[in-house]
């Protein structure tokens, strides 16, 4: 396997890579974390990168005293905050010459379920969009694209990005060192992908039945 193929394929599965990472690297496993979920949402061309598992790995292991809980939250928080405030500038800057690019990891479709996601739930859509991927990494470019007002956007950009990263790290604080969940711990890692991206059909599902009932959703004006 050459170097950038084993690069990537450790990017993409480095939630599953995180313990032995922490044995290698130690207190530099901190940055890493925060690289990887500035770029996951800030960056409109990186919608694969670990999310949601991430971040329960990380808390999990928090709980078993390998990473510090606290500096894992503010760090992660931050990186989120100011992972979302680079993808607004870019759509802000940007906008739809990336798709014009044609960058193969760069899909239409995703940039159109979030488009409906923003008529359903407006500016709520930067809160909302953390918990669901790909959304969470096309809404604040969307929102940068539609010309948001910024005050609007990093207010909603703060809840979710604390909120998000709340959720996952202390879910995998509390619950990510039981016996139950660490004895099927990759089978809980793929439940939470699973439920994610079962969100995200179901929100489809529910917009694609409103279309067809001929009413439009409200849309937030921001």
């Amino acid at each position: 396997m050459d170097p950038v193929t084993s690069l990537i394929e450790l990017l993409l599965h480095f939630d599953q890579q995180l313990p032995l990472i922490i044995q290698t690297y130690g207190a530099w496993t901190y940055p890493v974390l925060f690289g990887i979920i500035f770029c996951e949402t800030g960056l409109v061309v990186l919608p694969y990168l670990p999310g949601d598992s991430l971040l329960f790995v990380a808390g999990a292991l928090a709980g078993s005293n390998l990473l510090d809980p606290w500096i894992l939250i503010i760090s992660l928080s931050v990186a989120a905050i100011l992972g979302d405030t680079l993808n607004y500038w870019i759509g802000r800057y940007l906008g739809m010459k990336i798709f014009e690019k044609g960058f193969p990891m760069v899909k239409k479709e995703h940039l159109e379920r979030t488009e409906h996601f923003f008529a359903k739930y407006g500016g709520k859509t930067i809160v909302i969009a953390r918990f669901i991927p790909f959304i969470r990494t096309f809404a604040p470019f969307l929102a940068g694209v539609g010309n948001m007002r910024y005050r609007w956007f990093i207010a909603y950009n703060v809840i979710g990005g604390v909120l998000w990263v709340l959720a996952f790290t202390l879910g995998g604080y509390f619950f990510g060192n039981l016996p139950i969940v660490q004895e099927n711990f990759n089978l809980m890692i793929y439940a939470i992908i699973g439920l994610s991206l079962f969100a995200v059909v179901t929100i489809i599902l529910g917009m694609a039945r409103s279309l067809r009932k001929g009413s439009p959703p409200a849309n937030e004006q921001e």
